[in-house]
C-alpha cells in the first residue's frame, strides 16, 4: 500500500488535490490537449476555479463569477443541485447490482417513462453515454429501419465528433483531415426544393436538424419543421431531431421543435442537461417500430448496446433532473428569463453601430456583431476581420470574464456572435448584471480606445503568428 497525499494509506481525493491542485494547468499541458491552457492563457481565461453553486462559481480569491455558459449547456439546473447530489448519494448507498448485462433494473425503465412523458408521439428510448452517441444510435436507426443509406443534415450543423456524427456535422473545420467520412449530404436549413430534390433519389434515410442551431443561434425558418416532415414522410424517409443542447428546457419549451405545432420528429436525441451535471449521459428516444426493426429478434437483441448505458448513476442522476424542473418549473423560468435577457438586449441593438443582432428563443440568445458605420470604428473592424473573423466577439468575452467576471464564449469558429446559454435557473439579477457588464463593454469599444482595443491588437498578432 502507497502512502496517500498528506499521510497514512489508501487513497485521498482531498489531500490530492490540495497537494497538486495547482499544477492543473502545467498536468494538461503535459499529459492532455496541449493546446488548450495556451489557448486559455492567450485570451486570459487561465482561472484557478475552486468551488461552484448554482449559476455561480469562485476562484481561489474568492471572487464569484457568473456562468452564462453552462459547460455548454451541460449544467442545465446549474452546478450541484442538491436534489442531484442527493440522488446521487442515494445511489451509491444502495449498492446495487448494477450493469449486470443480463437482468432489467428499475430505473432506466423508469427514466424512460418520465422522458417519453414529455415526448407523446414517442415510444422508446435508448440511453448511451453521451450526445454524439444518440445522435450516432440515431443514424444507425434511421438507416435500418428504412433500409436506405444517405443521411442529409444542414449547413452549419454541428451534431458531434465521433465520425458518424461527423459526417453530419456542416462545420468544415471539424471534418478537415477526418476524410472519408460517411457519404451524408449537406443542404440549406429551410431550402424546401435542395431537401426535395434529394428525396427524389430515393436513397435518403432520413433528415438530422436541430431545430436552433448552436453555431451562431439559427433558429429553423417558421414552417419549415413541419413542411420537412410532410416531404420526408411522403418519401418514406425519417426526420431526427437533434436537441442535445437544445432539449430539456433551454428554449422554453422541454423540445425546441415543440415551438412549431404539428412537428412530431421520428426520433429525438438528448444528452447534456440530463445529466445533472454529474453523469454522462445521452438518450435517442423513438417510434415503436423503428426500435422493432432494430431489434427484430433475439437473435438481434445486443445489435446496438452501450457498455456503461443506463448505469444507475446516470439514470438517478436523469430522474432527479426531470423531477427537479417539474418542482421548480425550470422550463418557465427558461422561457420568462430569457424572454427578459433577449429584450433588454435587443433594446441596445440602436444605441451600439457594433451590434447587429440579438436573437434566440428561451435561454439560447445569440449576440451578432457587424460592420460599424462611423470611419473611426470601421477601419478599427477591417483591421480585425482582415487577420481572422471572429476576434471582435472574442474581444467583448474576454472583459467580460476579466473584468466583470462573467464567463461567456463565442458561438463558433469565425463567427462574431456570443452564444449565451446559462443555466435554466437564472434570475432576473442575473439578467441585470449581465446586461450592465455588457453594456460597459460596449461603452468601451465603441470609445475606440483603452484596454480592449489593446487586447485586439494581441488577438490579431496571435491570428497572423498562426498562418
Amino acid at each position: 500500500m502507497t502512502s496517500a497525499p498528506g499521510g497514512g494509506k489508501g487513497f485521498d481525493l482531498a489531500a490530492l488535490l490540495a497537494e497538486r491542485g495547482g499544477e492543473r494547468y502545467e498536468l494538461h499541458a503535459r499529459h492532455l490537449n496541449h493546446q488548450l491552457p495556451r489557448m486559455l492563457r492567450t485570451i486570459g481565461f487561465d482561472k484557478v476555479y475552486v468551488r461552484a453553486e448554482g449559476a455561480h462559481f469562485w476562484d481561489d480569491e474568492g471572487n464569484d463569477y457568473l456562468d452564462m455558459l453552462a459547460g455548454f449547456g451541460v449544467m442545465g439546473l446549474g452546478r450541484h443541485h442538491p436534489v442531484v447530489r442527493r440522488a446521487l448519494h442515494d445511489v451509491l448507498d444502495a449498492q446495487l447490482a448494477d450493469l449486470t448485462r443480463f437482468d432489467c433494473q428499475p430505473l432506466p425503465g423508469l427514466l424512460a417513462e418520465k422522458l417519453l412523458g414529455h415526448s407523446p408521439h414517442l415510444d422508446r428510448v435508448f440511453f448511451g453515454n453521451s450526445g454524439t452517441e444518440a445522435v450516432e444510435t440515431a443514424l444507425k436507426f434511421a438507416r435500418y429501419a428504412t433500409g436506405r443509406p444517405r443521411i442529409l443534415y444542414c449547413d452549419h450543423a454541428f451534431h458531434g465528433l465521433t465520425t458518424g456524427s461527423l459526417s453530419v456535422n456542416g462545420e468544415g473545420g471539424f471534418r478537415e483531415g477526418f476524410a472519408p467520412l460517411l457519404p451524408d449530404t449537406k443542404i440549406a436549413m429551410g431550402d424546401l426544393d435542395a431537401l426535395e430534390a434529394e428525396l427524389r433519389r430515393g436513397d435518403v434515410a432520413a433528415l438530422i436538424v436541430e431545430p436552433v442551431q448552436g453555431k451562431g443561434v439559427l433558429a429553423a425558418p417558421p414552417g419549415y419543421l413541419r413542411a420537412a416532415q410532410e416531404l420526408l414522410h411522403r418519401h418514406k424517409a425519417l426526420l431526427i431531431a437533434d436537441e442535445v443542447q437544445t432539449g430539456l428546457g433551454r428554449t422554453g419549451d422541454f423540445y425546441a421543435y415543440q415551438h412549431e405545432p404539428g412537428v412530431e420528429p421520428d426520433l429525438v436525441c438528448v444528452a447534456k442537461a440530463l445529466s445533472g451535471g454529474y453523469v454522462p449521459v445521452g438518450a435517442t428516444l423513438g417510434k415503436d417500430w423503428i426500435f422493432q426493426k432494430v431489434y427484430s429478434s433475439m437473435d438481434r437483441v445486443l445489435v446496438h448496446s452501450a457498455s456503461f448505458g443506463s448505469n444507475a448513476q446516470a439514470m438517478a442522476a436523469g430522474l432527479a433532473v426531470l423531477a427537479v424542473m417539474e418542482d421548480e418549473q425550470v422550463v418557465a423560468n427558461a422561457r420568462a428569463t430569457g424572454d427578459l435577457l433577449r429584450g433588454r438586449l435587443a433594446a441596445l441593438v440602436d444605441e451600439y453601430e457594433l451590434l447587429h443582432e440579438v436573437r434566440g428563443r428561451g435561454l439560447m440568445i445569440g449576440i451578432e456583431f457587424g460592420r460599424p458605420s462611423s470611419l473611426g470604428l470601421r477601419s478599427r473592424w477591417a483591421v480585425l476581420q482582415a487577420a481572422r473573423k471572429g476576434l471582435f466577439a472574442q474581444m467583448v468575452v474576454a472583459p467580460l470574464l476579466n473584468r466583470h467576471r462573467i464567463l461567456t464564449q463565442v458561438s463558433g469558429d469565425h463567427l462574431e456572435v456570443i452564444k449565451l446559454i446559462p443555466p435554466l435557473i437564472v434570475d432576473e439579477a442575473d439578467v441585470d448584471r449581465f446586461v450592465g457588464a455588457f453594456r460597459e463593454v460596449m461603452d468601451e469599444a465603441h470609445g475606440g480606445g483603452g484596454l480592449m482595443w489593446d487586447f485586439g491588437r494581441t488577438l490579431v498578432k496571435q491570428a497572423v503568428g498562426n498562418r
